[in-house]
């Protein structure tokens, strides 16, 4: 075993070892007291099912962690790589379709792998905490769906990619990081129609209070978008959610069935209010833009090392193919995803901040906002308590608690402004 693959299986279990310490702290900050401001919302029982509810997720993301860490070590140091390149170079074909097997091979086996930890998540605890509305067969009609889709878009990239690294000198990176511009784009566009319809059913809201609440709003504020859909999102959980979808005139406002069914229509206005604001501040176009540096620069980064033997003899590799150094450069990239992840994380917190802001200072009605959150921790069985740590290195919201407060806050510093954030 050389330096570099030593090098690399300490990474990955220093990552390993920093998000599992950040499960344990969260775990022990549980505390029994339900705060003041959810009295009404949290009774007893239910807030100690919530508590009971994070430990058992906490202890199956422990275990489910440790599992593919310790099947990630062994598979890198019996050379896996090795043998699955072989089993690849046997058919014989050219270098693009080669690479499609050997990684077909390695994403295939690891979601296989998968199947068992995803099965006791929604069969076990999700059904024992009252989440799962899930049957088995939808279960594994959304597996394969999931695994063709993943298949055919990661297929195009990667050959894609690869194919560019393989004939074109120079600037390759470049042209892939075009490429992949272009073609994440145009899966944002289509998705919407083509993609998320074969999960569940959207259908136009009604017309009634709430549609004509929330219209009078997009209106008020210039928010042009395609319409408003319900989807059936009780056909898998009973947890509820909203979300925006789509670009420009193509954007929809998503509401679960559940969430319908529990708020009022102030509530929801209010949640979509908030939506809107990511999209009005410019925190989608701020994410994407994100996202594409991003990418620019890692394939930049992957230019240089593409041609490293240490990069190939590191993961017991005889060849040097292109394609097994692009799965071996994510491995390289875990460190650095760690932190990147986190800083994007604490900006997505920044933002979730300025749209409760947005939604406070123009719909004017923060109490709506706040009973709104109350009501989503309750009925998705949130903890209250989260570590700062565990909240620093993963969390994409703020604290329900923080946010309650910082509204607050912004309503009492706003009050002689007419709610004026903005």
């Amino acid at each position: 075993m050389n330096i570099y693959t030593l090098i690399i299986l300490f990474v990955i279990i220093v990552v390993y070892l920093i998000e599992t310490t950040a499960e344990l702290f969260n775990v022990k900050n549980i505390s029994n007291n339900i705060p003041p401001e959810f009295d009404g919302y949290f009774d007893r029982e239910k807030y100690s099912k919530a508590q009971e509810y994070l430990k058992a997720n906490t202890k199956f993301s422990i275990i489910s962690s440790t599992f593919f860490l310790t099947a990630q070590i062994i598979f890198i140091v019996s050379r896996g790589f090795n043998y699955v390149n072989t089993i690849a170079v046997s058919f014989g074909f050219e270098t693009v379709l080669t690479g499609l097997v050997f990684a077909g091979i390695i994403f295939f086996a690891f979601e296989i792998l998968k199947i068992p930890f995803s099965a006791y998540s929604v069969f076990v605890i999700e059904e024992n905490f009252g989440f799962n509305r899930m049957n088995v067969k939808t279960f594994i009609s959304d597996l394969l769906k999931s695994w063709i889709i993943t298949a055919v878009i990661g297929a195009v990239i990667f050959a894609a990619v690869l194919w560019l690294f393989a004939n074109v000198c120079g600037h390759a990176w470049l042209y892939a990081f075009a490429t992949i511009v272009i073609f994440e784009l145009f899966i944002t566009f289509i998705a919407p129609v083509a993609i998320m319809p074969l999960f569940n059913k959207y259908t136009p809201l009604e017309d009634g209070e709430l549609k004509n609440s929330v219209e009078e709003y997009a209106k008020k504020e210039n928010f042009k978008m395609k319409g408003l859909f319900k989807m059936d999102g009780s056909k898998r959980s009973a947890k509820s959610n909203a979300f925006f979808t789509g670009f420009g005139r193509f954007r929809r406002i998503v509401l679960f069935d559940t969430l319908i069914q529990k708020h009022t229509v102030d509530e929801l206005t209010s949640i979509l209010a908030h939506e809107m604001g990511h999209f009005k501040l410019g925190h989608i176009v701020k994410h994407i833009i994100f996202s594409f540096v991003l990418s620019g620069i890692m394939l930049f980064v992957f230019s240089l090392l593409i041609d490293k033997v240490w990069l190939y003899d590191a993961f017991f590799m005889r060849t040097q193919p292109i394609y097994a150094g692009i799965i071996f450069f994510s491995f390289l990239y875990t460190p650095v995803s760690l932190i990147i992840s986190t800083v994007s994380n604490y900006f997505s917190r920044k933002h979730e901040y300025e749209a409760d802001f947005y939604a406070v200072a123009t719909y004017k009605k923060p109490q709506a906002m706040i009973n709104a959150l109350k009501k989503l921790s309750v009925d998705n069985m949130s903890n209250l308590y989260p570590h700062k740590f565990k909240v620093f290195l993963e969390y994409l919201h703020p604290p329900v608690m923080e946010r309650i407060k910082a509204i607050n806050r912004a309503v009492s510093s706003e009050k002689s402004k007419n709610f004026s954030v903005y």
